[in-house]
């Protein structure tokens, strides 16, 4: 029997009902829009393309959407005050700084420079120690993207045992997090590229996040009978038949996964659109916060 698939796309739909809703009574209750500050310093085109898909669904939801641009030589003290400048401004109430930024400026001391109660992308030092210490925060949107399908999946989570393959800054370290939190009640493990006999780990659990960025890395041998499996991966493989010269493919074996698996994410349209998602749940969230509303 095939898993059932867990569509990002419809639980991305119903969340976003849900946001323009509260920003909707937000508006009308206390006149305040939730605003998001998005700073892109140069042309990178995936990043051009997640700014746009960012303000679409801004637009979309009910939320304002504040664009600044700066080109690829722009200097740190240039975006440093850009950031302090929508720090300051009562109208953004979130503030994304989109990554990667050029080799000359500091990813750490931009996002350190962040309104920890602005920062929507979770980044920030104290957000991250918030985190760490179980106590109200903005989490980082792909690992709540990634809670948020198991939540509204209804997989048992509380004494399960999880296993994430990969622990980068933005995924894999805050989903060991999440997931060990009292709600959530998992026991995690966490795999990396020092992991040897990865299989060993992965065929025992019953959810295993992949996040590794490497294409199949997951095969369907290497998953528990009936586990849920959520592919974060977003790899471009070349493919000559593909009108743009490529494929998206996941860190999982999607075709061999799911005749093992009970539940599976796929890649495109599974943890992707959970994303922009999160990011505007956490800036409604930090507009009802400056409103005294939590």
């Amino acid at each position: 029997m095939s898993a059932q698939i867990i569509d990002g796309k419809a639980v991305a739909a119903d969340i976003r009902t849900e946001i323009a809703v509260r920003a909707a009574a937000l508006v009308k209750d206390r006149k305040v829009t939730p605003g998001l500050g998005v700073i892109l310093v140069g042309e990178n085109p995936a990043s051009l393309s997640y700014v746009t898909a960012k303000e679409k669904a801004c637009a979309e939801n009910g939320l304002l959407s504040f664009e600044r641009r700066l080109p690829e030589t722009a200097t740190q003290d240039q975006l440093l005050a850009i950031v302090d400048e929508f720090n300051r401004d009562p109208q953004i109430h979130g503030i994304l700084v989109q990554l990667p930024l050029p080799k000359q400026i500091s990813e750490a001391a931009v996002i350190a420079a962040i309104n920890p109660d602005k920062d929507v992308d979770g980044f920030t030092p104290i957000n991250v120690g918030r985190m760490v210490l179980g106590e109200k925060c903005f989490m980082p949107c792909t690992p709540a993207g990634v809670i948020e399908l198991i939540k509204r999946t209804k997989v048992v989570t509380a004494g399960a045992r999880a296993v994430v393959v990969g622990r980068s800054n933005i995924v894999g370290k805050p989903l060991m997090n999440l997931l060990v939190r009292r709600d959530i009640n998992a026991t995690v493990t966490v795999c990396h590229t020092g992991t040897k006999d990865l299989a060993s780990f992965t065929r025992e659990a019953d959810i295993l996040i992949a996040c590794a960025g490497s294409p199949h890395l997951i095969k369907g041998d290497m998953i528990k009978p009936g586990a849920c499996v959520i592919d974060v991966g977003v790899n471009r493989v070349e493919d000559k038949t593909a009108k743009r010269g490529y494929r998206l493919k996941g860190d999982v074996d999607f075709d061999a996964a799911k005749e093992v698996a009970g539940f599976i994410t796929p890649v495109p349209g599974g943890v992707g659109p959970m994303t922009i998602t999160m990011l505007l749940v956490n800036t409604v969230e930090a507009a009802y916060r400056s409103a005294g509303l939590e």
